[in-house]
């Protein structure tokens, strides 16, 4: 047995016996009352900083500006940065990314929305073939699938808004690693492999990714000079280094010449947007995540809001796991027809992230029975894997940030725009190009989430902080539409009492409505407990069964980065992903 399943195994049982003690559901069908505490923070600061992300070089920039005399937001620039330099197969400054800050001062917690944009030329008629089909390669190769990026401008705006450090210096190690070069690790070159057929129509991505005249290889120095200028550009110039001038310029051309149609002018126009987090209650915490367009946030209150009257450590795991994956399903469902970018529609949040909504939902779920999915259908409304990172920072004086950004799907649309370094996200096919048809991750939706000119496509990134009397989290993950039910997993893990690593290395499990199964990574579940929830009317998804019938699934999913502040046993904690061998989680000490 590997350590890797042993820990799995381990995990699992533990997560759920430390569960306080209880009856299994409350008898007005309401979630225990937990006392009201007060902010922490008030009262103590943090006896150090912890910064967890998912690769060592981007962790040790972050460090490297807490000791020049940054701030958690400026730190979370450099780690943005690097991740975005070293990590280009999940994320990059071609692509966008959500931010969660707390600031300790004022007790202020902001999310900056930097989600890629849809160009004006990007209706969902561009996305049909002749037979008037859903044209999948369009919706995630090459100029088509892009959005305008969004993450050059969140530097700038986290900077002036909440920094100390200017650009050059946070921004520093990236231009620094991407002219120097770093090694390839195995999971990028895999990654390259996967898509080598789509990046290799590119002649800028050719140029990055088979500069020493072969594709990149495991330990190989890949270095990055026209990323390095155009970070340079951005560190120089700020906002126009990126959206305006020569780099601006070479973007649009990049694109436009591979038939694909940005203007100057919507490029110039890209603006992040400030917005208030999503808050709820889940037993003795307050959660405070991610709005829209992240999806995530409202279908974390709508299942832990669900699950919060049940005791689940008086099941047994077939039956913990069986009202788990029906409060996922029931807001997957929601998420399908209500969801989409609060500029451009109505998203009925105070209803969603309600009680008593959940209250109404949770009535609908039999303990013994799975619910078919087709029974929650309803109407529509009228007409985030390896995919991804995520990086937690807490700083010695409180203030954090929780972070996801990405590309997309493997190195986005395998565009690199010639002479700007800068690989393209293709976050087009997170819109519902053609309502009803699933998107690459499997998710569907309709006219709340269709393409506009500069509207968010929606989103699944759900960057988390918990807060109770003895802790303070941030977590996240990558994952597509799997990050939702990751992160519903790792704040069970926490209120179970677990550490900060061992939430990191949870084995995980998934249902999202439609396809009505639950999936699984390897070791989750045992054979009993699978039979036990076929018999309940489930259909599981073990890869351990795929494997033996001569199919293929993934072994591990996600790429886990959390920090916590013990604030009862004054400790700091970071966890990462074990399954991400280059990640790295520090902590130090700045008070004895």
């Amino acid at each position: 047995m590997t350590p890797m399943t042993l820990l799995r195994r381990m995990a699992l049982p533990l997560l759920f016996a430390l569960v306080p003690a209880g009856v299994v559901a409350a008898a007005d069908g309401q979630a225990p009352k937990a006392a009201a505490h007060a902010a922490p923070a008030a009262a103590a600061t943090p006896p150090g900083a912890a910064i967890a992300s998912a690769h060592a070089l981007a962790t040790d920039a972050g460090m490297e500006v807490l000791a020049d005399g940054g701030n958690a937001f400026d730190a979370a620039i450099a780690v943005s940065a690097v991740l975005s330099v070293v990590e280009p197969i999940s994320s990059g400054i071609g692509g966008g990314g959500f931010f969660l800050l707390h600031d300790a001062k004022s007790g202020r917690d902001v999310f900056v929305d930097a989600r890629e944009t849809s160009p004006e030329a990007a209706t969902p008629e561009r996305y049909l073939d002749a037979e008037g089909e859903f044209d999948r390669d369009r919706a995630t190769n090459g100029a088509w699938s892009a959005g305008i990026p969004g993450l050059p401008a969140a530097f700038v705006h986290i900077q002036q808004q909440y920094g100390r450090l200017p650009l050059s210096r946070t921004l520093a190690p990236a231009i620094r690693i991407a002219r120097e070069g770093f090694p390839v690790y195995g999971r990028m070159a895999r990654g390259y492999e996967a898509r080598r057929t789509v990046m290799e129509r590119y002649p800028g991505t050719r140029e990055v990714y088979l500069a020493g005249g072969r594709p990149i290889r495991e330990g190989d120095l890949f270095r990055q000079p026209d990323l390095a200028r155009t970070l340079e550009q951005l560190a120089e110039r700020g906002f126009d280094g990126f959206y305006a001038g020569d780099v601006g310029a070479k973007l649009v051309a990049g694109v436009n010449a591979e038939g694909g149609q940005w203007t100057a002018a919507e490029l110039a126009a890209y603006r992040v947007r400030e917005r208030e987090p999503v808050r709820f209650r889940y037993r003795d915490w307050d959660i405070v995540t991610a709005p829209p367009p992240s999806s995530g946030g409202i279908a974390l209150a709508q299942m832990l809001q669900i699950l919060a009257p049940y005791e689940l450590s008086k099941l047994d795991e077939a039956h913990r796991t069986h009202l788990v994956v029906e409060a996922m399903r029931r807001a997957f469902r929601d998420r399908t027809f209500y969801l989409g970018d609060p500029d451009f529609v109505d998203v009925p949040q105070r209803l969603l992230t309600s009680p008593d909504y959940a209250a109404g939902l949770r009535a609908t779920i039999h303990p013994e029975r799975a619910t078919p999915s087709d029974l929650l259908s309803g109407a529509p409304t009228p007409l985030e894997d390896e995919e991804t990172t995520h990086f937690s920072i807490i700083d010695a004086e409180g203030n954090r940030v929780g972070a996801t950004q990405t590309v997309n799907l493997l190195y986005g649309s395998g565009l690199v725009a010639p002479g700007t370094g800068v690989l393209l996200n293709n976050e087009m096919d997170d819109f519902a190009l053609k309502p009803g048809t699933p998107n690459a991750f499997g998710v569907m939706g309709f006219d709340a989430n269709a393409p506009a000119p500069g509207k968010r496509m929606l989103s699944s990134m759900v960057p988390t902080f918990m807060l109770s009397d003895d802790r303070i989290a941030v977590l996240g993950t990558p994952g597509g539409s799997r990050i939702i039910t990751m992160v519903l997993l790792g704040v069970l893990g926490y209120d179970a009492g677990l550490s900060a690593a061992d939430v990191a290395a949870l084995p995980r499990y998934h249902h999202q409505w439609m396809p009505d199964a639950i999936q699984a990574e390897a070791g989750t579940f045992d054979v009993a407990t699978a039979q036990a929830l076929r018999a309940m009317g489930h259909t599981v998804v073990r890869p351990e069964d795929e494997v033996a019938e001569g199919r293929r699934s993934s072994d591990a999913w996600g790429n886990f980065q959390t920090v916590a502040w013990d604030i009862a046993g004054k400790r700091m904690e970071a966890g990462t992903d074990p399954r991400n061998p280059v990640g790295k989680a520090e902590v130090r000490a700045t008070k004895p």
